[in-house]
């Protein structure tokens, strides 16, 4: 892991296209701006940690709905 210092206004630039500058600090908190191109999906860690959750459960459930089917078409 990169550790940098920054201070507020100040940014970093990861790639040529993705700009962090950081907007505030305030206690604990650090508000962040994040200026990236319409196709980079950016988000909070903890929604995408939940939108892979829900992705592997699809899977699982698609994986069954096929297991399934191919038992009801052997006793066809």
């Amino acid at each position: 892991m990169l550790v940098l210092s920054r201070k507020k206004g100040e940014s970093i630039m990861i790639g040529e296209d993705i700009e962090i500058t950081i907007l505030g600090v305030d206690s604990e908190t650090v508000r962040i701006g994040v200026k990236a191109p319409r196709h980079v999906d950016i988000y909070r860690k903890e929604i995408y940690e939940e939108i892979e959750r829900t992705n592997q459960e699809a899977v699982i459930d698609i994986h069954q709905l096929q297991n399934l089917l191919t038992s009801l078409s052997k006793k066809e």
